[in-house]
């Protein structure tokens, strides 16, 4: 069967698994020595199964919000990030994570993707921490023993056991497109999105869980090879704005005081911050209305394709009414005949708020001659 017709076939069953259980049933680049979690072969190391699950444990929490949303997360680095998915803490600035040790403590969502169902929540308090090893480079093959390790329906902390029963799968669950996934045969409940998936020879993390098939033993899950380096550009720079979310996700008597040119500046950085981590869709969400009526997401996504890393020198922001201009000065990977050349931009922005919400109105740029 074709994988088209095989996705068709499962996709009205298929529904994430986490976020919000009171609102759906659901069911379903920094070196290693930088982000201090050893990155490990498949079955590199071989432990008891009791001693992967105690150690594994001590690194996976719950993560709950005030919108409802119940899902879990693991250590990934030793800065106190947590991988989690996109969907468990969306719409959200802070988050309330229960670790293994029955702490309750204060999480704050610093990254997340509106197309791939990734994000990063930073626990202050588990700074120092060793992470779970990561295997960043191999991939798990069919027929390997898994566990899936999360809170489903609350039970903080379960573990079930598989295998992995298929490869490569690729589904979309609006607004997420998942691609090279895991089928697994550990059984997925809802609250299990966002905790790892645990080589059971090594206790090394495979992928994400992130959704599973209603009634069933199936389940999927990112490969954490795939969304470690979106990840990591978070924890080097967290997002100063989020999806669906006011300008830093401050009370609204501080929001007042922020300026325009403040927030207008802002804007233009987390634009590219955006570009640079691959988010294409959410960096087109940032465009108001009339630009994007003239340049389609596909043409505004095909500008940017060749681009591979975007910093922002230098930076001016003038205002005037209820508009801001944007001037920065850019260095630019790009690729030119078949390799990397930097180019230097300078380019200019009109902000202004449409809806409430600070959108870029307008862009022009031109190349710096060298």
């Amino acid at each position: 069967m074709n994988r088209n017709r095989w996705t068709g076939l499962i996709g009205a069953a298929l529904i994430l698994v986490g976020g919000s259980v009171t609102a759906l049933y659901m069911k379903a680049q920094v070196p290693a020595e930088l982000q201090g979690a050893p990155l490990l072969a498949v079955g590199e190391q071989n432990k008891s199964l009791k001693d992967i699950i105690f150690q594994t444990q001590k690194h996976v929490v719950m993560i709950e919000t005030d919108t409802g949303s119940q899902g879990s997360g693991f250590l990934y680095n030793s800065e106190g990030d947590l991988l989690t998915n996109a969907h468990v803490v969306a719409g959200v600035r802070h988050v309330t994570v229960k670790t293994a040790d029955a702490r309750e403590l204060e999480g704050e969502v610093i990254g997340i993707s509106t197309d791939t169902d990734i994000a990063v929540v930073r626990v202050p308090e588990l700074q120092g921490t060793e992470p779970l090893p990561l295997v960043r480079y191999d991939k798990a093959e069919v027929g390997d023993e898994v566990l899936a390790v999360g809170s489903p329906l609350g039970f903080q902390n379960t573990i079930t056991t598989g295998i992995i029963s298929g490869v490569d799968r690729s589904l979309h669950i609006d607004p997420y497109t998942y691609e090279d996934l895991y089928q697994v045969s550990a059984p997925i409940e809802p609250g299990n999105s966002g905790g790892p998936l645990v080589d059971k020879k090594s206790g090394a993390v495979l992928g994400i869980n992130s959704a599973g098939l209603e009634d069933s033993t199936i389940g999927f899950s990112i490969p954490i090879g795939n969304v470690l380096p979106m990840a990591e550009g978070w924890s080097r720079e967290p997002m100063t704005m989020l999806p669906g979310l006011s300008l830093l996700d401050e009370p609204v008597q501080e929001q007042e005081e922020t300026s325009l040119d403040q927030m207008a500046g802002y804007l233009v950085a987390h634009f590219y911050d955006s570009l640079n981590n691959g988010d294409y869709v959410y960096a087109y969400s940032l465009l108001g209305g009339n630009w994007k009526e003239g340049t389609s997401y596909v043409k505004f996504r095909e500008g940017y394709l060749m681009t591979r890393n975007v910093v922002i020198d230098d930076m001016h922001v003038s205002t005037r009414d209820d508009e801001a201009t944007v001037t920065a000065l850019l260095s630019v990977d790009e690729r030119k005949d078949g390799e990397y050349v930097l180019s230097k931009y300078q380019v200019t922005y009109k902000a202004a708020y449409e809806n409430d919400q600070l959108k870029l109105l307008t862009g022009t740029g031109k190349a710096i001659k060298k």
